[in-house]
């Protein structure tokens, strides 16, 4: 494994990471009905610091290989798009409290996580794998801000 390609796209993933620290949810998101299969607020920190290493791996494993095709620089510019997808939904949802801006950019996240995770398993079918657990959490978490949405109309800005 090449370890500078790795931190490289372990930082990325710190720069969405911090928007989490900064638009903390905060007791308006802990006042908002939410659905009784919400994940426990202890939860989100640990998945997210395991799914941040696990893309920053499988972008890794795929930069390695760069310069064998195209589709290799396809599938990194694909992951460039959902890590700054990533980085969008925290502070339009928790910091400017916009449910549905939220709604869009999950389910437009969801896409470019499904297409990376594609495009990477194309290329090397570990990091295709790695990306699993990834599309997974996007799926509830993007079912979890409809839920929310839903059920606080008229509670946040949007």
């Amino acid at each position: 494994m090449d370890l500078a390609l790795f931190f490289t796209y372990l930082a990325a993933c710190g720069a969405a990471a911090a928007t989490g620290a900064m638009f903390q949810p905060g007791d308006w998101y802990r006042s908002l009905a939410k659905p009784r299969w919400t994940p426990p607020d202890w939860l989100f920190p640990v998945a997210w610091t395991v799914l941040y290493l696990a893309m920053s791996l499988a972008a890794s494993r795929v930069a390695a290989r760069a310069g064998t095709d195209a589709a290799t620089g396809q599938a990194l510019a694909l992951w460039s798009v959902q890590i700054a997808l990533n980085t969008l939904w925290t502070p339009v949802f928790f910091g400017l409290r916009r449910m549905a801006a939220g709604l869009v950019i999950i389910g437009l996240l969801w896409l470019a996580v499904a297409a990376t995770l594609a495009a990477f398993w194309r290329i090397d079918v570990i990091a295709g794998g790695l990306m699993v657990p990834y599309l997974a959490w996007v799926t509830v978490a993007a079912a979890l801000n409809r839920s929310v949405h839903a059920r606080n109309r008229g509670r946040g800005a949007g």
